[in-house]
């Protein structure tokens, strides 16, 4: 496990840059409209066509009561809860649309529920949506099944229902417990109600909790997040992610609302990380990489310890890379050598749903270069390095020789200290891990020939 972080002004100074998260590569914005419902129904029959290993499916609900001024997500603002029956009807014909080139009763190891808020939806509604998943799909024994709690208007009860619907995980969206900092991103929503929602999840069994936080939201000073951690801490959730909060107000329109002279300094931000860093560390969390922690004797820190861990659309995972169907307005999928995503407004969804086609926007089918670089990647992300010969014998390439100018380029990092050159090798340092993506970066061949980081988050 990593030691508390020391970050020098230099290296920092030198990776203060936008960069992507890496939840895929290529990365979404490679995505093109050349890819669409005929390619997508091919990579479909491909993988019937192949062994009936498990998929993971992730179910998008955009519908949320309010709105918080940060968030990036594709997501719909309503009270109008009966504006779901459409919704949900549109995900049962989605979900037919796949069986009928699947074939019923394909494996799923995991699903997930994300949004958007995905508990805006009825006790009834999520019963009807869990029963069409298992009409279509056979959730196996030991599947994860987690759903994203907005801990506004969850209850105990609610997590009751989620309990007998088979949910054994879930995520709380945090971001901070400052009174000021939420009214600031409208959220307001007092420790009380996540800490009573805490303590009815572990009544249930409930296997894991996650809580996701947000640094560098307006108003957010070193003492206030320092609360914030310490009754985060007191809670011992299971896992938790802490998020820098990108501010690209040109491309998400609810930023405009957060007042720019209320964002902490660059500075600040980095106190911020490093504060949190320390603290879960001490509190006996293991740094997972990027923005991810996980109690020592988590199935996510063990897998790390194991060199098991792997990446998808939700962050790092225990689970083995597999073919991910997405279903719902912008979704992202992942099937074979594919990437997909789905129509991000409701009309367009709606739309090719009911026209009887899938709704499949723009994608990507992954060439030998992507397929090479997206393993590189990869590894880099997960398992803190590259063994150039495992990379060689898949790819039928000469490391050395292929990625020559990814290898120079490089060196500024080496001698930063966050990489190292091992005979065959390339081993991210303890101090490398917190600046993991700038690692990967070096390898992604659209990044450089394409000027387009500014619209990633930043790094610090």
């Amino acid at each position: 496990m990593p030691s508390s972080p020391t970050f020098s002004r230099d290296v920092l100074a030198r990776l203060d840059k936008n960069g992507p998260r890496y939840t895929s590569y290529p990365t979404a914005d490679r995505y093109h409209g050349g890819f669409g419902p005929p390619e997508y129904s091919q990579a479909l029959a491909d993988l019937s066509a192949r062994a009936d290993a498990p998929l993971s499916l992730y179910v998008h609900i955009p519908f949320c009561e309010s709105l918080c001024y940060y968030c990036a997500c594709n997501k719909v603002i309503t009270r109008h809860h009966e504006r779901a029956a459409r919704y949900l009807d549109a995900l049962q014909s989605e979900m037919a649309l796949h069986s009928q080139i699947l074939g019923r009763g394909r494996p799923v190891s995991q699903l997930h529920f994300g949004g958007g808020t995905p508990t805006f939806l009825s006790d009834e509604e999520l019963s009807g949506l869990m029963g069409g998943i298992r009409d279509h799909f056979r959730l196996l024994p030991d599947a994860e099944l987690s759903i994203e709690v907005d801990p506004r208007t969850a209850t105990p009860e609610r997590l009751e229902h989620l309990a007998s619907l088979g949910f054994n995980r879930l995520s709380l969206g945090v971001q901070d417990f400052d009174p000021a900092v939420q009214r600031a991103v409208h959220r307001i929503q007092p420790y009380e109600c996540v800490r009573d929602l805490v303590h009815s999840a572990r009544r249930l069994g409930c296997a894991s909790i996650n809580m996701d936080l947000i640094y560098g939201l307006p108003l957010q000073t070193a003492e206030s997040f320092a609360h914030t951690l310490e009754q985060v801490c007191a809670l011992r959730p299971d896992r938790i992610a802490l998020y820098g909060y990108a501010h690209l107000p040109e491309r998400f329109k609810p930023q405009r609302r957060i007042v720019p002279a209320e964002l902490p300094t660059g500075e600040t931000r980095i106190e911020l990380l490093g504060s949190a860093i320390s603290r879960f560390l001490d509190a006996g969390y293991d740094y997972i990489g990027m923005d991810h922690f996980a109690l020592h004797d988590d199935t996510l820190a063990r897998a790390k310890r194991a060199g098991l861990l792997h990446r998808n659309f939700q962050g790092y995972s225990t689970q083995p890379d597999c073919d991910l169907v997405a279903l719902g307005v912008s979704a992202i999928g992942k099937v074979g050598g594919t990437y997909s995503q789905n129509a991000k407004s409701l009309d367009d969804y709606y739309a090719r749903i009911e026209q009887g086609t899938f709704a499949v926007e723009r994608g990507l089918e992954m060439s030998h270069d992507d397929l090479l670089r997206r393993d590189v990647i990869m590894a880099i992300m997960c398992q803190g390095g590259v063994e150039f010969d495992a990379i060689e014998q898949v790819h039928d390439i000469a490391f050395d020789t292929y990625f020559a100018a990814e290898l120079q380029a490089l060196q500024r990092l080496v001698d930063m200290g966050l990489v190292r050159n091992e005979p065959g090798a390339l081993r991210v340092t303890d101090m490398g891990w917190y600046f993991v993506r700038a690692v990967a970066m070096t390898f992604d061949r659209y990044l450089r020939e394409r000027s387009t980081q500014a619209q990633y988050s930043r790094i610090v």
